[in-house]
């Protein structure tokens, strides 16, 4: 947590529920070959197959109709995401949902954390992403700030709906 925290600018709690989560992961792996714990928003997982995660942005009118494909299989990953609008969590930012994509559940949530802490507008978007890029083992992120919604890196946005 102080390694994920200290590489994005935060305190170690904005890595607790994502290290939580991974460690839970890890020593299911031990027994299973494919493993997702879910964390309040903080997801760690090892698949055999790509899935899909819907993106809650609360009252933005993207929530629950966008998800994030997750392509990366045999591998674990961290999926997290923080809010400045949803949830009891401290959050210095605007952003209706912020997530990172990262090798470690830990960073994903340290980065998330972060990565909404810089979106105050839905200007900020870009320039967030643009910080999230810098962090070593980030592997991709979005933002969502009321109707607009930006993305970069290994994050494939795809539509949810009735026909999934």
């Amino acid at each position: 947590m102080v390694e994920a925290a200290r590489a994005c600018g935060v305190g170690p709690m904005a890595a607790v529920a994502g290290a939580v989560a991974e460690a839970v992961g890890r020593a299911l792996l031990a027994e299973n070959q494919q493993v997702i714990v879910e964390n309040g928003g903080d997801i760690f997982l090892q698949t055999k197959t790509p899935r899909v995660a819907a993106i809650y942005a609360g009252a933005s009118p993207l929530s629950g109709k966008v998800g994030v494909r997750i392509s990366r299989v045999g591998q674990p990953l961290g999926v997290c995401t923080s809010s400045g609008t949803v949830g009891h969590s401290l959050s210095f930012g605007k952003a209706d949902a912020a997530i990172v994509l990262a090798e470690s559940a830990a960073l994903a949530d340290a980065a998330a954390t972060a990565l909404g802490n810089r979106v105050q507008t839905a200007d900020d978007i870009d320039p967030a992403l643009v910080w999230l890029r810098g962090i070593e083992g980030a592997l991709g992120g979005a933002v969502v700030v009321g109707d607009k919604l930006g993305a970069w890196g290994e994050v494939e946005l795809v539509r949810l709906g009735a026909e999934e």
